[in-house]
């Protein structure tokens, strides 16, 4: 596998466990907390959303210039070649797609709550006029 695969599994499990973080139950004063840090490092996290892409249309030249192994003149060990390397395109294909969804539903769940953050300093205003 390669540094880019292996840097983008890392960032997939990192950012799989902030998600997880985020959406765990605890007390309002930790909920709060932990917003705030993941709120702070979502900006250096944007970086893996170009990787990912860049690293989606690397994989898509590559799967237009691949040679075909469909006729009867391939041997069977350039066809078990073929279909591995099918296998780990679509495995990257995965890895790509899952990074990229990850970080749009971890921006979404902390915009999520600052919103719900504004909104109980609206009402906490509003009862003390």
């Amino acid at each position: 596998m390669g540094l880019q695969w292996m840097i983008l599994t890392y960032a997939v499990g990192a950012e799989a466990a902030i998600a997880l973080l985020l959406t765990i139950p605890s007390p309002t004063l930790v909920k709060k907390q932990i917003v705030s840090l993941i709120s702070k490092l979502l900006q250096p996290l944007t970086g893996i959303v170009p990787f990912a892409a860049f690293q989606l249309l690397d994989i898509y030249w590559k799967n237009e210039h691949r040679m075909l192994c469909t006729s009867e003149v391939c041997t069977s060990e350039e066809r078990a070649r073929f279909e591995k390397a099918m296998f780990k395109s679509q495995r990257n294909v995965i890895l790509c797609v899952s990074a990229i969804m990850l970080y749009w539903s971890m921006y979404q769940i902390v915009k999520f709550y600052k919103s719900i953050e504004k909104l109980e300093e609206e009402e906490k205003l509003r009862k003390e006029l």
